[in-house]
């Protein structure tokens, strides 16, 4: 019988500071098994469905036009597809990235914080930030070139609860469509399945080209402006 020889055991990096307070959040939002999840929600009248199986995904949406056509968007691990009253749409390389890009954000903003463990995320803890007299975590996220997408140069803040993790604001700096700046606050926290949801209030400043690490400041002194509700509905969650 042929023996091996011990393998060296190498020593695991100590988890830095924000590496942890990501994962306590994920586990305090119970979202630890999105990996391996389907979930449905409504958002503006419009019916979302995510899958998710160890990397391969499906989210879908579904919407009906101006002149009463079912409107289907499939994306997946292979791109995103249109399908109006089931028949296949043909559309421009410049349409399927902005429908990519509508999906790809309900779907992103619904499971956070999970997917700040993506890849692509470069996250950096800035410090502590009171907000409405509450201590918060302040969290940078940058996104690398590779596996961020197109959107890899926007920059997002979060503040995580310093008592339970909970992800309570974020803000963040995009781009595309002609870019700007929003922050949000979590309102209507519920769990369905063990599983936290929260809606948010979307706020902006008057200045959208400010400095966004200035932002938690102008929120605490009510000088943001409330642009509109973020709000979830129907939300079914089956975690396998």
């Amino acid at each position: 019988m042929a023996c091996s020889s011990p393998q060296k055991t190498e020593k695991a990096e100590p988890k830095s500071k924000v590496q942890e307070i990501v994962d306590e959040s994920i586990a305090f939002h119970g979202m630890e098994g999105l990996n391996n999840a389907d979930f449905s929600l409504t958002f503006r009248d419009i019916d979302y469905t995510y899958k998710n199986s160890n990397g391969m995904f499906e989210y879908t949406r579904t919407q009906t036009d101006s002149i009463g056509q079912t409107v289907f968007d499939v994306m997946n691990n292979d791109g995103l597809e249109r399908l109006t009253d089931g028949d296949t749409t043909n559309i421009t390389e410049e349409k399927r990235a902005a429908y990519t890009r509508s999906v790809n954000s309900v779907i992103y903003f619904f499971r956070l914080p999970f997917g700040l463990n993506d890849a692509a995320v470069n996250k950096t803890l800035i410090g502590e930030k009171e907000i409405k007299g509450k201590t918060y975590y302040e969290v940078k996220v940058t996104f690398g070139e590779e596996g961020g997408g197109e959107d890899f140069d926007d920059v997002f803040l979060y503040w995580f609860d310093k008592e339970d993790y909970s992800m309570d604001y974020l803000a963040y700096l995009y781009h595309t469509d002609e870019g700007g700046m929003r922050f949000r606050e979590a309102i209507n926290p519920r769990r369905v399945n063990g599983v936290l949801i929260q809606d948010y209030v979307n706020l902006k400043p008057e200045d959208e080209s400010m400095d966004i690490m200035n932002i938690a400041e102008l929120y605490n002194a009510g000088e943001l402006e409330v642009l509109s509700e973020i709000i979830n509905e129907n939300v079914k969650f089956t975690i396998k």
